[in-house]
């Protein structure tokens, strides 16, 4: 599913199965992924300040470059994702997430 680029400021996505999906430089300012299946997706770039991601599930994702200001993202699975470059430290997240990522895509 091709959505790079897209608007989709304050979507409601919760649960929604976008495994795979190009999220490439897409606008999610203030969505709600709660439980959105995000497994594979390309969310390189993508805007996600203030997007509600409590426990979906980003394993092997691209996250680089994405902003992530006030994104909460509790409960999420994304140790194995690409975070380089993306500022997951201004996130709310799991203690556990915050120790596996400062060791794999430290802070500069």
């Amino acid at each position: 599913m091709d959505l790079s680029g897209a608007n989709m400021r304050r979507a409601i996505l919760d649960k929604a199965d976008l495994e795979g999906a190009d999220l490439s430089g897409a606008d999610l300012r203030n969505s709600s992924l709660k439980g959105a299946n995000l497994m594979k997706a390309a969310l390189d770039g993508a805007d996600l300040r203030g997007a509600r991601m409590v426990k979906a599930r980003l394993g092997l994702s691209n996250l680089q470059g994405a902003r992530l200001d006030g994104a909460d993202m509790r409960g999420i699975r994304g140790k194995y994702a690409v975070w380089k470059d993306a500022n997951w430290w201004d996130a709310e997240m799991d203690e556990s997430l915050t120790r596996s990522l400062s060791k794999k895509w430290p802070r500069d």
